[in-house]
């Protein structure tokens, strides 16, 4: 089952979903997995498989025979558990338009419990109950299906092949005569496998849905932050082609019942390729929303001691700029809060080759020592381009535009309006700007981390603007912390 395991893959059966027309048209965020995933992680399959084995219930199997000689034979297997799983390989297949196929080969297990039985005839009646073992290799094929329920993508199962090369039935003791255990073996076998296929069966949907609520979970913890989310409920059907799986997801911001509507999605699949592993889709809309949460929830706000003030602006070296560092800068405590920036209103958020266009409206605030006070506000234009490196989020802002829109001044510095706007104007794009970038970087990637990231084997990620969306395209080796933390769950 691990090729469903996936990013914004949640696997739950339940009622249908009904999409109108322009549901497709409300996608905001995408995800494309392609084969060389599926393989990857089809390496663990067998555990997941061993999981739901040991997990299965077996209910106790009881029926009746007539045989010769004997009469009427009855007989009940209970207590049946399963023991000695072993699985030789998997194989994963991209079935367009239909479905995953997974194929396990050659599972071998033994079911052991207790075999009652009885019979009677004219000379002698019997009632026994001995220990049996049962020794089974079958292959295993699941033909899963991508579909929707719940408004999310949901898997279909059903379709659940055993196919056994090998059932021997053993009975502990050595008391019986082999024509006897024939006998057992012989009506009995058809029986048993048709219960440990429903059962199997039964099983792998179960820890399917397990796995589903599993990494839901984790998809909605990772895009999640105290009151903000991200509501990633389907807009059209899964779609499983040659080469990729493909899911689309609303995106819509989640906070506080704020109402967001987005314009028409231009997702298209042609817009992605299947050369990496793994691939997610951003409209810029989806940024721009989330932006707006945290403008709304005073995540945008920054208060600065002296001491960070000074480090800020220690490498302006103007000798214009000198006297008025001076004031702002001279020191009694480095402890108390020098500075204040806060957003004016929410940054806006436009996607385009060049990167990711900023636009912010900031005031800030600064205190002197002796209470004089300098406040400004600005509107800055930035070109941001992200990168991911070494577990890192690197933030590269290039091209800003200042433009100081209103300030008030009681400094006693004598530089005049425009002097002083030149300098904000200055400060701002040369240290502003950069030293905002330097707290943004370790704080989203701390972030991330917090919710896993790091525990990822990310291969050689891009992060690649384009006009009105993003893509981050990835390669990544297998997560084995998510296959513990869920067999951990699951036993």
């Amino acid at each position: 089952m691990w090729p469903l395991l996936l990013p914004l893959y949640f696997l739950r059966i339940s009622s249908a979903c009904e999409f109108t027309p322009s549901s497709s048209q409300e996608t905001g965020i995408v995800c494309r997995v392609t084969k060389p995933a599926a393989l990857v992680l089809n390496e663990k399959t067998s555990e997941v498989i061993q999981a739901a084995f040991k997990h299965a219930s077996f209910p106790n199997i009881t029926g009746e025979k007539s045989v010769n000689i004997l009469g009427k034979v009855t007989y009940g297997l209970t207590n049946i558990q399963v023991s000695n799983l072993s699985i030789e390989n998997s194989e994963v297949e991209l079935k367009e338009d239909d479905a995953v196929e997974i194929m396990i080969k050659n599972v071998s297990a033994s079911f052991s419990g207790t075999l009652n039985y009885g019979y009677s005839t004219w000379f002698v009646k019997v009632e026994q109950a001995v220990d049996f073992e049962i020794f089974s290799s079958t292959d295993l094929q699941v033909n899963t299906k991508l579909t929707c329920g719940n408004n999310r993508v949901a898997a279909d199962t059903s379709d659940c092949y055993l196919t056994f090369h090998k059932l021997l039935l053993h009975l502990h003791g050595n008391k019986q005569p082999s024509w006897f255990k024939q006998i057992f073996t012989d009506f009995i076998s058809f029986t048993l496998k048709l219960v440990l296929k429903s059962q199997i069966c039964k099983e792998i949907n179960y820890v399917a849905n397990l796995l589903a609520d599993f990494i839901q979970d984790k998809a909605e913890n990772f895009l999640s932050n105290g009151d903000i989310g991200v509501n990633i409920d389907v807009t059209s059907f899964p779609v499983i082609k040659e080469n990729y799986m493909e899911s689309y997801h609303k995106g819509f911001l989640a906070y506080k019942n704020l109402p967001v509507s987005y314009n028409a999605s231009t997702f298209s699949p042609s817009l992605l390729t299947s050369n990496r592993m793994l691939y997610f889709w951003f409209s810029e809309q989806v940024l721009d929303s989330l932006v707006l949460a945290y403008f709304l929830d005073h995540h945008l706000e920054l208060n600065l001691t002296r001491a960070e003030l000074k480090d800020i602006l220690q490498d302006d070296k103007s000798e214009s700029h000198q006297e008025i560092l001076q004031e702002i800068l001279e020191e009694q405590s480095t402890d108390h809060t020098a500075a204040k920036v806060w957003s004016l209103t929410a940054p806006r958020i436009k996607i385009t080759p060049r990167g990711t266009v900023v636009t912010s409206s900031v005031a800030v605030q600064i205190k002197t020592c002796s209470s004089a006070e300098l406040y400004f506000e600005t509107e800055t234009v930035t070109h941001m381009q992200a990168s991911y490196t070494d577990k890192k989020l690197m933030l590269h802002p290039s091209d800003p535009l200042v433009y100081i829109t209103n300030m008030r001044s009681s400094l006693s510095v004598s530089l005049n309006k425009e002097q002083m706007i030149q300098f904000l104007q200055t400060v701002v794009s040369e240290f502003g700007i950069p030293a905002v970038v330097k707290r943004l970087e370790p704080a989203l990637t701390t972030l991330m981390n917090s919710k896993g990231l790091k525990l990822f084997e990310i291969i050689n990620p891009e992060i690649i603007p384009y006009e009105g969306y993003l893509v981050v395209q990835l390669d990544f080796g297998f997560p084995h912390h998510l296959l513990v933390d869920f067999l951990k769950k699951t036993l």
